[in-house]
């Protein structure tokens, strides 16, 4: 179950950071914290940015093709998700599944 989430929500966030962002980079780490241990993945683009956060992780919205559900869908599949953007700078994208 655990791997089919990260897989999905990788997979989204890494089409969006090609497809909006222009391309970019993914960081994979195993991370420990305590006795738990989890894997953390990073998305960073140097694209247009994210004017407005809120509304980019409202299922639904998008920009594109889509259906919109990329953003908010992947922060339901993972345990940790964190979002930076700023318009004309990129995106930065940190998720976390612990196991």
């Amino acid at each position: 179950m655990d791997q089919t989430r990260i897989v999905t929500a990788a997979s989204e966030l890494a089409r969006n950071t090609l497809e909006y962002g222009g391309g970019g980079r993914a960081r994979i780490d195993v991370i420990r914290e305590g006795v738990r241990i989890g894997l953390r993945i990073t998305f960073e683009d140097k694209g247009p940015g994210i004017a407005n956060l809120e509304l980019a992780l409202t299922d639904g919205y998008t920009t594109g093709r889509g259906l919109g559900l990329g953003l908010g869908g992947a922060r339901r599949l993972m345990n940790d998700f964190q979002i930076e953007s700023k318009p004309g700078e990129g995106t930065r994208v940190v998720v976390v599944r612990w196991h």
